[in-house]
């Protein structure tokens, strides 16, 4: 039997695509690649809903990915609509609640701590691009492997302790941003233009967000992968 932490790392959904022309599952390779090497046993998570309670049973750890999929209204401050909502968010937002309410080590990253985020109240821009005056292009054509912009780490904040850093280069890929952050979530990392790019959650062992795509950066002294190591860390004394 592997020593090696058990991390689930929710699927991402696909109505149709390259792969299948019928509803799929499907993520990047790099979010395995990262927690293998990080000394995590990675497995992926289908939104089974049944299944639910069985899945935080069995990991020590969680990852919720990124992914490009509209929220409910209200998470954007608008007024409900009535529309479903997507089969993504319909399943991960009830597996962020029970894990967060289990204490379970948890990493979302980009659409992931928009999730997180989302948990605890906090609401959204839908169009950064459109909605705000952003001096910084959070939705370039930029390879995922290579960095965009910077971003400031809060001096005292658990992710200022994994970075070792008051400030790191990152990629970035979204065009949605946190808007209104209610109180028990620290903001723990923003843009040079302000945008909230890292949020964690003190009442948790470990529940950290960040905006970027860390996975793209394996290399063992490179900052963002430090977020897998550690994640891996609180997993194993929680297995």
């Amino acid at each position: 039997m592997s020593d090696r932490p058990l991390i689930g790392i929710l699927l991402d959904y696909e109505t149709e695509g390259s792969f299948s022309k019928r509803p799929h599952y499907a993520l990047r390779t790099a979010y395995f690649d990262a927690v293998w090497k990080a000394g995590g046993l990675p497995v992926g998570l289908p939104y089974l809903e049944a299944a639910r309670s069985d899945y935080l049973d069995a990991v020590a750890g969680l990852i919720v990915p990124g992914g490009f999929y509209p929220f409910p209204a209200v998470v954007y401050g608008r007024p409900d609509d009535g529309i479903a909502a997507h089969p993504r968010y319909a399943f991960e937002r009830t597996l962020m609640n029970d894990a967060l309410r289990r204490d379970l080590p948890t990493l979302g990253i980009c659409a992931g701590m928009q999730v997180m985020a989302a948990a605890r109240g906090a609401t959204m821009w839908a169009d950064i691009k459109s909605e705000l005056d952003c001096a910084v292009d959070h939705l370039n054509e930029k390879p995922a492997e290579q960095t965009a912009h910077t971003v400031h780490i809060t001096p005292g904040t658990r992710l200022h302790q994994i970075t070792g850093s008051n400030e790191i280069a990152v990629n970035t890929a979204h065009n949605e941003a946190l808007r209104d952050v209610p109180d028990g979530i620290t903001i723990s990392a923003r843009a040079p233009d302000g945008i909230v790019e890292g949020i964690e959650l003190l009442d948790r062992r470990f529940a950290l967000g960040v905006q970027w795509h860390p996975e793209f950066f394996l290399d063992e002294e490179d900052p963002n992968f430090k977020l897998f190591t550690h994640l891996i860390c609180a997993a194993g004394q929680s297995a």
